[in-house]
C-alpha cells in the first residue's frame, strides 16, 4: 500500500510541477520537436545511435528542434546556418558545457580544459596547452618525433606484409598516435607497435568515450545522482583512475629526475609543464598536469586513429579514389616514399580524402555539448535556460541543401571548394568553431594526411578474407566519438620503391 501511494504522490507532483513549468512558458516559442511523454520525454527516441536518431527527426521537425530528455530540456541543432549563430554569433552565450555525470568521477570536472567554463582558469589553460604542444613553432620542432612514430608504424606493416598477418588499422593508427604524443610530452614511447601493448590502453579510451556519450539516466533526472543506477560513475572513476595512476608515475618520476639532477637534457612537453608548476604551483600544480594530459592522451588518440580508419575504409570500398589518391602520390613523392609533413600542401587530392572522411564520419559527432546559462533566442526560438545544446556535426555533414549527392564518399567535390575545416565554414565543423574549438586541431591537419597517405603509398591494399569492397560494413559505434562497430583489418603488399 505504501508503494502505492508513492507512486500516487509521484505523478501527483510531477503533474503539479509540469503545469507550473507550462505556464511559465506561455507565450514564449519554443522550437518544434516530437510529442514528449510524461517523466521520460523523448529518451525513447534517442536509441544507440542517438546521431542518426536525432538526424531523422530533423528531417521532420527542422534544423533546430526541442527535445525533453527526462528533466533535461534539449536543443538540436542540425544545420551549419544555426550552428553559426550558436558557435559563433552567440557564442558567448552558448559557451559553456554541459557536464555529464561521467566528468565528475575523480573530480575531472574541476580540472578539465574540455568542461571548464570559460574564465581566466580556462583561458590560461588553452594557452599552456597551445604554447607548449599546438602552437606552429612546437608543432614544427617535434615534427622529427612524428616523422619517426610514422616510420615505426610503416616498419610494422611492412613486417606484417612479409608474414601475411592482416593489420588492424585502428589499433596500429591509435598506437602511432600515442606514441606520437607520448614522445612529444614524455620522450618515450607508451606501446610496441607489434605487440599488444597499446590494446589495454585503447580500451580504457574508449570506455572513456562510450560512458560519457552514452545515455545516463542520471544525467536526465539528477535525483537519481546518488544511486548511480547504470554505474556509469563508477566505471568512469575506474577508468579514470588508471589512466590517472599511469601519468602520475611517469610525472613523480620526471621531477625526482630533476630534484637528483641526473636527467639528461628533454626540453619535451612535460619539461615544460613542469617548470610552468614550480613558478606557480597554487594556478597548476601537479594535480592539473594529469587532468590536462588525461584530456590530450584520451581526446588525441581515438580521434585521430578512428579519422584514419574511417579513411581507408571509405579508399578500399572506392577503387577508383584510391587509384587517384595513389597517382597523385606517385606522381608528387614516387611510390613506395613515406611522406613527410611539408609534402602535403603539394597533395591536395590527399587533403580532399581527409576532409571528405571528416564530412562522413566526424569523430565527435555532436561535438561536445553545450548548456546556456540564461534564456536567450535562436533563429526566432526561444532556449530555455540550462537547455543543453547538441550541434549535430554529422547531419550537418550530409545535409542535402548543403552538399550534392551528400551520401557519396567523393572527394572531388572539394578540389574547388574554399571550404576548410578551420571552423568558418559550418557545413564542415568537425573540430568546432568559435572560442571552444579544438586545441588539437592544428596537429590533426598535419598526422592524419601523413599517417593515410604513407599508407596509400608504400602498400598495396585488399580486405582480409578476400571480402568484396561491397561487403565491407561500415556500421558505426556510438561513445563521445564515432568509431566503426566492426573493425577494419586488411592485407598489405609493400609497393617497390
Amino acid at each position: 500500500m505504501e508503494v502505492v501511494l508513492t507512486v500516487i504522490y509521484m505523478i501527483l507532483a510531477f503533474a503539479f510541477f509540469k503545469s507550473l513549468f507550462l505556464f511559465s512558458r506561455r507565450g514564449k516559442k519554443l522550437p518544434p520537436g516530437p510529442f514528449q511523454l510524461p517523466i521520460i520525454g523523448n529518451l525513447a527516441t534517442l536509441g544507440d545511435l542517438p546521431h542518426q536518431s536525432l538526424a531523422k527527426l530533423a528531417d521532420i521537425y527542422g534544423p533546430i528542434m526541442h527535445l525533453k530528455m527526462g528533466c533535461l530540456d534539449t536543443i538540436v541543432i542540425s544545420s551549419p546556418a544555426i550552428a553559426q549563430q550558436v558557435l559563433q554569433k552567440q557564442d558567448i552565450i552558448f559557451s559553456r558545457r554541459f557536464i555529464p555525470d561521467a566528468i565528475f568521477a575523480c573530480d575531472h570536472f574541476k580540472y578539465s580544459v574540455a568542461f571548464l567554463p570559460v574564465s581566466p582558469l580556462w583561458s590560461n589553460l588553452r594557452k599552456i596547452i597551445h604554447s607548449n604542444l599546438f602552437s606552429f613553432n612546437k608543432l614544427d620542432a617535434n615534427q622529427h618525433l612524428r616523422s619517426s612514430k610514422v616510420n615505426d608504424l610503416i616498419g610494422y606493416v611492412k613486417k606484417c606484409s612479409q608474414t601475411g598477418e592482416a593489420i588492424d588499422i585502428g589499433r596500429a593508427a591509435f598506437t602511432t598516435s600515442l606514441n606520437l604524443l607520448s614522445n612529444t610530452i614524455f620522450s618515450k614511447d607508451m606501446a610496441d607497435p607489434s605487440q599488444d601493448s597499446s590494446k589495454e590502453f585503447k580500451d580504457l579510451v574508449w570506455n572513456i568515450m562510450a560512458e560519457v556519450g552514452k545515455p545516463n539516466l542520471v544525467d536526465f533526472f539528477p535525483v537519481l545522482k546518488k544511486m548511480d543506477l547504470q554505474g556509469v560513475y563508477r566505471r568512469m572513476t575506474g577508468h579514470f583512475e588508471s589512466i590517472l595512476k599511469l601519468l602520475e608515475g611517469l610525472i613523480t618520476e620526471r621531477m625526482a629526475l630533476k630534484r637528483s639532477g641526473t636527467l639528461a637534457v628533454n626540453n619535451d612537453a612535460l619539461d615544460e609543464l613542469i617548470k610552468i608548476s614550480q613558478g606557480s604551483p597554487v594556478e597548476f600544480d601537479k594535480t592539473r598536469i594529469e587532468h590536462l594530459l588525461l584530456d590530450i592522451f584520451v581526446a588525441g588518440t581515438d580521434t585521430t586513429s578512428s579519422t584514419v580508419e574511417w579513411g581507408m575504409a571509405e579508399l578500399l570500398r572506392n577503387s577508383e579514389t584510391m587509384v587517384k589518391a595513389k597517382a597523385e602520390l606517385d606522381k608528387v613523392l614516387g611510390k613506395g616514399k613515406i611522406l613527410e609533413e611539408a609534402d602535403i600542401t603539394r597533395l591536395p587530392y590527399l587533403q580532399c580524402i581527409v576532409r571528405e572522411t571528416l564530412r562522413l564520419h566526424p569523430p565527435i559527432p555532436f561535438l561536445l555539448p553545450r548548456q546556456i546559462a540564461e534564456e536567450a533566442e535562436v533563429n526566432g526560438y526561444t532556449i530555455p535556460k540550462n537547455s543543453q545544446v547538441l550541434v549535430n556535426v554529422w547531419a550537418i555533414g550530409r545535409d542535402q541543401s548543403s552538399w550534392k549527392n551528400p551520401l557519396s564518399f567523393y572527394p572531388e567535390r572539394f578540389l574547388d571548394s574554399d571550404i576548410d575545416l578551420k571552423g568558418q565554414d559550418f557545413e564542415l565543423i568537425p573540430f568546432g568553431a568559435g572560442r571552444r574549438i579544438c586545441p588539437g586541431m592544428s596537429l590533426a591537419s598535419r598526422t592524419v594526411p601523413v599517417v593515410l597517405g604513407s599508407l596509400i603509398n608504400c602498400f598495396d591494399w585488399e580486405l582480409e578474407g578476400k571480402i568484396s569492397a561491397n561487403e565491407l560494413g561500415m556500421d558505426e559505434k556510438f561513445g563521445i566519438t564515432l568509431g566503426k562497430l566492426h573493425p577494419l583489418c586488411a592485407l598489405a603488399t609493400s609497393v617497390p620503391v
